[in-house]
């Protein structure tokens, strides 16, 4: 058999119409049709953040409440209207990321790393001008209760954001932990504004604004370690 006529044979092969059999496509219907389950879309993401700034909110409030409101006490009233503010804010912001990173193709105005930079030195910007304190008694033992009782209260306020995301998928795990760690190291900050009568500016400055930090690059070993054990299980 000649080139050409080979060529033909597979022209007219592939012309020719290929039906497949009514017996397979049936099942393979019927396999997909019981597969298949009515979904809730997720909600908007103003209102998703919106939902988990308050349970940040609350996380931070009840912890204050149970070891006392010492810290809010002691403000005078520029410090409240200045402090808290910005903390709402900054958890807005981070709320908001983190829940871009969880509905796919949603458009993210900031990098969580680039918000976490920024938010971080807006609040040392605020806590520099407010505090003037520059006694360091009892820096360091001080210093880690604090940052121990941020990230103790860090821990439940990212669970709980998690829980209103978990319908959405991360495909960056890593930013979205990075997101979700500032989010819940902003309600441990906030229950420490809250509680924490040491207003020297030295404690403020390092350990109540490194509960953001830490607890942010907690969130980004999170992510990154569920990264890994999604390409172990795609292998």
């Amino acid at each position: 058999m000649k080139e050409n006529e080979i060529d033909n044979v597979l022209s007219k092969a592939a012309r020719a119409p290929q039906h497949p059999d009514p017996t397979v496509l049936a099942h393979i219907g019927d396999s997909i049709r019981s597969s298949m389950r009515p979904i809730r879309p997720l909600p908007p993401a103003w209102r998703i953040a919106a939902g988990m700034v308050a349970v940040c909110a609350a996380v931070a409030l009840a912890g204050a409440v149970r070891a006392g409101l010492f810290g809010i006490a002691r403000m005078g009233l520029l410090e409240r209207l200045l402090v808290f503010p910005a903390l709402v804010i900054f958890a807005w912001l981070a709320a908001g990321s983190f829940a871009a990173q969880m509905i796919p193709a949603s458009r993210l105005r900031t990098s969580p790393g680039a918000l976490l930079a920024l938010g971080t030195a807006a609040l040392l910007a605020v806590f520099a001008v407010l505090f003037r304190d520059y006694h360091t008694d009892h820096f360091v033992s001080a210093g880690i209760a604090c940052l121990l009782a941020g990230l103790f209260h860090a821990a439940p306020a990212g669970l709980l954001s998690w829980l209103l995301l978990r319908r959405g998928f991360a495909t960056r795990p890593v930013s979205a932990g990075l997101a979700a760690g500032t989010l819940a190291g902003l309600a441990g900050l906030g229950m420490l504004e809250l509680h924490c009568p040491n207003f020297q500016a030295a404690h403020i400055l390092v350990w109540h604004v490194a509960v953001v930090p830490v607890s942010a690059a907690l969130g980004a070993l999170l992510g990154w370690a569920y990264w890994l054990r999604t390409r172990q299980d795609d292998r």
